[in-house]
């Protein structure tokens, strides 16, 4: 196969119908330019030119490669770019699994975000328990990963990418929900609704830990289904729940979601294997910055 570079400079001959004007379009000296024209005839074993003494004239041949050649030059071009969009991950396919809790306003902004920053990456997006999301990403069956207070796991690199604030939804009716923030120490005698600890240790201890720090030791009420968008116990008043603001703005109307006094943050991480591919690797980059935009770190 002959060398692009050649048909390149053949194409600026055609065009211009002149050397001296070909070379200087290309930025290269008029005999290197000849050479790699006739360089390209004794490789296709035609003639492509006739040179005259001021111009040249496409021979039959030449007028062939010519019409066809600009489509040839363009593909490749096309093609360069893409490849090099991929390498650079610009573009490609990311799968990004994100739990229930993270899709009540964290993950759609996220990726929205980092959509119009990387409108060349197809995004892929799988609700998944958080024990799923870390085996995944570890073993690389999904590429990114968005939770709440994830472990660490060897391999697996976590950002912050948001400390969402914490407060007390409960029922509407409930004295609490009269006051602008719950002070943790008025929640001493009251049932906390939370997963079972299993499902995501590092939440199940921050939210035991940030009460215990007001010197309360709740009675936990676990919660019997994996997802509730009712908030079935919160609304009929048998618990409240600790949650962050984006799952209080969520919530059934029956319901009211109240800051904690003094204010509690827990943390959501973007996570991807250190050794991330390329399109992974820049959709942790663009979230992050992303998230520092929606003044979310």
């Amino acid at each position: 196969m002959t060398d692009l570079r050649r048909l390149r400079y053949f194409l600026a001959v055609a065009e211009e119908r002149n050397f001296t004007r070909a070379a200087e379009r290309l930025h290269v000296a008029q005999p290197a330019l000849s050479r790699q024209v006739r360089t390209l005839e004794r490789e296709l074993g035609v003639e492509l030119l006739r040179r005259t003494t001021h111009d040249v004239e496409l021979t039959e041949a030449g007028r062939e490669l010519a019409s066809r050649g600009a489509a040839v030059v363009a593909a490749a071009d096309e093609l360069w770019e893409r490849a090099r969009r991929f390498g650079a991950g610009e573009a490609g396919r990311v799968i990004v699994g994100y739990g229930t809790s993270v899709g009540y306003e964290t993950a759609p902004r996220l990726l929205g975000a980092v959509g119009g920053r990387l409108p060349g990456l197809e995004v892929v997006t799988r609700v998944l328990p958080l024990a799923a999301i870390v085996e995944g990403v570890r073993e690389g069956s999904i590429d990114a990963g968005l939770a709440r207070c994830p472990p660490e796991v060897a391999g697996v690199r976590g950002v912050v990418v948001r400390r969402e604030q914490q407060g007390v939804l409960m029922h509407r009716d409930r004295p609490l929900a009269a006051r602008d923030a719950v002070d943790r120490a008025a929640l001493a005698c009251e049932p906390v609704l939370l997963h079972p600890r299993e499902a995501n240790p590092g939440h199940y201890d921050a939210v035991i830990g940030l009460l215990s720090a007001a010197g309360v030791e709740p009675e936990v009420l676990l919660r019997d289904v994996a997802f509730d968008a009712a908030q079935t116990p919160v609304s009929t008043g048998r618990a409240i729940a600790i949650v962050g603001a984006s799952a209080g703005a969520a919530a059934p109307p029956e319901l009211t979601w109240r800051p904690l006094h003094p204010p509690a943050t827990i943390d959501i991480a973007v996570l991807t294997r250190e050794d991330a591919a390329p399109a992974a690797a820049r959709f942790a980059a663009a979230a992050v910055d992303a998230a520092a935009q929606l003044g979310w770190v």
